[in-house]
């Protein structure tokens, strides 16, 4: 992968310039113009008219797509004074728990999304959401997110055909797009974790598979809020009222919408068999316990009836066949046969 190490000047009077320090080239090029601050970043990317591929810019021109990740203070500053966009605006989509929703403010759109992201922990997956800010300010397209999704990652490295940056509106929607597709990918892949976990469940009822359902159970429970949030901006969007439309970019929004309502069905059957997994596997573990404490019980029964008969001939007082050389041989096997009597009547009524 490239890496471009960039230090920043402003111009006075002009659009901020990017110097490039340093380039560090590995096995193969990509597109667009990177600017390193410790471990954030933002990039600016632009597909001229004439040209298909992106290239990189060393200014903010009109086209442009600016996508911005995890950055700094800083850099959401210098952004916000370069771009005439409100600094709320760009850190919006920074909080964790912010909700999907449109707002339309003079020159400017803010677009913001939850889009799935998958994770590991221990070996294990587990998947949760984030936001996604996308801004329409003057001629460019503004992306904010925390992590480096791979949804933006295709178009930055140029696996989408037919994406132009100038071309704003058809890109969201293909953003929109690749999001919806991608929770159905994910929800396909909890569906195939937790048939997993349920074969293992069934040799052996551990903590680790039923904290592990809990977890998909709760992925399931984010994914289903999250659809239905984006739900409700896709529905916005298809009035046509909030950015200009094409009719083809309608066929494109009307696309979205229905994998987007596949997705909700899915979260939605699929939260409801895993719930009446949890439930049927909580109600097996009671029964187990049940089981267990039932066989004690008569294991207790069954070993306290010689301790009451060797209780009885270890009194200090006259007893039967005390003077008798069997007598010990006589008292234990009344014992065992006390015993074994009261293990056949709990056997005959289901105790073991």
């Amino acid at each position: 992968m490239v890496e471009h190490r960039l230090a920043k000047a402003r111009v006075a009077g002009s659009n901020p310039v990017f110097r490039s320090i340093s380039l560090l080239a590995g096995g193969f090029v990509t597109t667009g113009f990177l600017l390193f601050g410790g471990d954030d970043l933002y990039t600016i990317l632009r597909t001229p008219l004439d040209n298909p591929k992106m290239q990189e810019r060393q200014e903010f021109e009109p086209g442009s797509w600016i996508n911005i990740v995890q950055p700094s203070d800083d850099e959401l500053l210098f952004l916000s004074d370069s771009l005439a966009v409100p600094e709320d605006i760009l850190r919006a989509a920074l909080d964790h728990d912010e909700s999907a929703r449109i707002e339309v403010e003079e020159d400017q759109v803010l677009l913001i999304i939850d889009i799935p992201v998958r994770n590991e922990s221990q070996g294990e997956f587990f998947y949760e959401t984030l936001p996604l800010g996308i801004i329409f300010k003057g001629d460019f397209i503004i992306t904010v997110c925390l992590q480096d999704h791979p949804v933006l990652q295709d178009f930055r490295l140029g696996r989408v055909r037919g994406f132009f940056t100038y071309k704003r509106t058809r890109f969201t929607l293909q953003i929109l797009f690749r999001v919806a597709s991608l929770y159905l990918s994910y929800l396909k892949q909890i569906d195939r974790q937790s048939i997993e976990v349920e074969r293992q469940l069934h040799r052996s009822t551990r903590n680790k598979e039923l904290f592990l359902l809990l977890s998909l159970m709760k992925s399931l429970v984010y994914f289903s809020t999250s659809l239905k949030a984006n739900a409700l901006v896709f529905n916005k969007l298809i009035k046509g009222d909030v950015v200009k439309m094409y009719p083809e970019d309608q066929d494109v929004l009307e696309d979205v919408i229905i994998e987007n309502r596949q997705a909700i069905e899915m979260a939605e059957v699929y939260s409801n068999i895993l719930s009446s997994t949890m439930d049927a596997f909580a109600s097996v573990i009671s029964n187990n316990l049940n089981m267990v404490m039932k066989f004690l019980a008569s294991v207790t029964i069954i070993l306290s009836i010689p301790a009451i008969v060797a209780s009885l001939y270890g009194m200090n007082v006259l007893l039967p066949l005390q003077d008798r050389p069997f007598a010990f041989l006589f008292v234990l096997l009344i014992a065992l046969g006390l015993s074994s009597l009261a293990a056949f009547v709990l056997a005959r009524r289901g105790m073991f």
